[in-house]
């Protein structure tokens, strides 16, 4: 015998109501968190070159032009930003503010995940309590029946697990979002700490880069013979050779 979803749902009796709630924000939660990781790009190969040729270039203005007008919609973006302003601070505070703005991005990205593991968690309990109340019924009607039937306790108990059911399929959802939404976070975390790496050493390198020194001309400095043989001449001797305490 078919059930229409409305005939479920009343079979289930008062503990549906909870449910029926739970599987709402669910959804809610699910679609929200879909749209706002699709809406925020979240790659990084891309910004990671176009950063790195500015470093390169010591164009870092251009850099961060192009990260300010890409920050709304690219995390990755807000990240590598914040290095670009705080390019000049010493490495160890560069590394700390950048994960300092990477965290807040991350907190940004998992909003709402602790909703879907509270709702992967609370739906199939309360399925459960549906199922368990329902039992209760099922036997207290065998227990006031004078002539007990196999469809007496079959009819309670299908009935009873309807709410299990329901809150298994809720539970299902919400942690198949949760799993794909942190795979998605982890995966941009990762990326974001090594690209920050690698830019934050490009970084350094090019600040410790040495001046060119002055450029220090060497003369021949003839032999004492030599030297004498050429005043007798009349010739002055080339100057002596230069060395570095000249200069100091």
């Amino acid at each position: 015998m078919a059930f229409s979803l409305l005939a479920l749902f009343k079979m289930g009796g008062a503990f549906m109501w909870p449910l029926l709630f739970f599987s709402v924000v669910t959804v809610a939660i699910t679609l929200e968190r879909a749209f706002f990781l699709l809406y925020h790009n979240l790659r990084l190969d891309d910004l990671e070159e176009q950063v790195s040729k500015c470093i390169r270039t010591g164009n870092l203005a251009k850099a961060k032009e192009n990260l300010e007008l890409l920050s709304k919609r690219r995390m990755g973006a807000r990240v590598l930003l914040t290095m670009v302003n705080r390019a000049a601070m010493p490495e160890s505070q560069l590394e700390k503010a950048v994960e300092a703005e990477a965290m807040a991005c991350i907190t940004d990205l998992e909003s709402g995940f602790n909703f879907l593991t509270a709702l992967g968690s609370l739906s199939p309990l309360t399925g459960f309590l549906g199922t368990v109340s329902g039992m209760i019924g099922a036997f207290r009607s065998i227990a006031e029946a004078e002539d007990v039937s196999a469809q007496i306790v079959a009819g309670g108990i299908y009935e009873a697990l309807v709410t299990t059911a329901f809150g298994l399929a809720i539970a299902i959802i919400a942690m198949v979002a949760h799993s794909l939404f942190s795979y998605v976070v982890d995966k941009f975390a990762s990326d974001t700490e090594r690209t920050c790496s690698n830019l934050i050493l490009e970084l350094a390198l090019t600040n410790k880069k040495p001046a060119p020194g002055p450029t220090f001309q060497r003369y021949y400095e003839p032999p004492p013979n030599e030297s004498r043989a050429l005043t007798r001449q009349g010739q002055t001797p080339p100057p002596p050779l230069l060395s570095l305490e000249d200069y100091t």
